[in-house]
């Protein structure tokens, strides 16, 4: 099993900054990749950021160049920079891992509230 705990979230001023954290424990091993979600009020989970095993990356059109995603593995932990937040950045967010080799199961956390409001 695999645990992940996100945190860093909270209220904050629009274009103002935020870092979210996500440390996984448990029966890591390796995995095809690490990512960040969110989900606000009346809408579907979107991803937001995803890392994949070989350090590769890839965002959301709408965070591109505001958002930055990165790990450190030695803590086994993902952090999300959020910069230049908006009020439609608003959301829970949450963290996914997908295991490698995948079997069909991924590992989500229990999401951290982010609001972005004046």
């Amino acid at each position: 099993q695999v645990q992940l705990v996100e945190s860093g979230g909270g209220l904050v001023q629009p274009g103002g900054s935020l870092r979210l954290s996500c440390a996984a424990s448990g029966r890591i091993g390796s995995f095809n990749y690490m990512g960040w979600y969110r989900q606000s009020p009346g809408n579907q989970r979107e991803l937001v950021a995803r890392i994949w095993g070989g350090g590769s990356t890839v965002y959301a059109d709408s965070v591109k160049g505001r958002f930055t995603i990165s790990r450190d593995n030695a803590k086994n932990t993902v952090y999300l920079q959020m910069s230049s937040l908006r009020p439609e950045d608003t959301a829970v967010y949450y963290c996914k891992l997908q295991p490698r080799p995948y079997y069909g199961v991924e590992y989500w956390g229990k999401g951290t509230l982010v609001t972005v409001s004046s």
